[in-house]
């Protein structure tokens, strides 16, 4: 994919993203990375980083929109953030120490245990009201 094609699909997908990060609760990472990878062609590490740019606006955004309805809690969010990013720092650096193909199956099996946990809680939740 190359040129107006891939910049319609990455246009596309950003609006997918964007739905799932409000939506989900999530920075459509694992929407995001196996895109990049799979369709745009980027590598694992470039995928991942790219990823993690993208974070930063659209967590942005869908944490004033819920705020502004008075839901969530700034507090801890902040105090998750700060140890989150020294924890970051880490990740970031223990992927870059990683082979592509090594750091791409930590990914994946990552991304198929938080499936799994969510099918699981899922199934057993009784649904309660908004």
């Amino acid at each position: 994919m190359s040129g107006v094609t891939l910049y319609v699909a990455l246009v596309a997908f950003g609006v997918v993203a964007g739905v799932a990060s409000g939506l989900l609760g999530v920075g459509g990472g694992t929407l995001m990375v196996p895109f990049l990878t799979l369709a745009a062609g980027l590598s694992q590490h470039a995928a991942q980083a790219t990823s993690l740019l993208v974070i930063l606006p659209t967590a942005l955004a869908g944490t004033l929109t819920l705020r502004r309805r008075g839901v969530g809690d700034a507090g801890l969010a902040l105090r998750f953030g700060v140890v989150g990013a020294v924890g970051a720092v880490g990740g970031a650096l223990l992927a870059l120490a990683l082979p592509a193909s090594t750091l791409r199956i930590v990914f994946a099996v990552f991304v198929c245990i938080v499936g799994l946990k969510l099918i699981y809680d899922g199934s057993r939740a009784k649904e309660q009201p908004a």
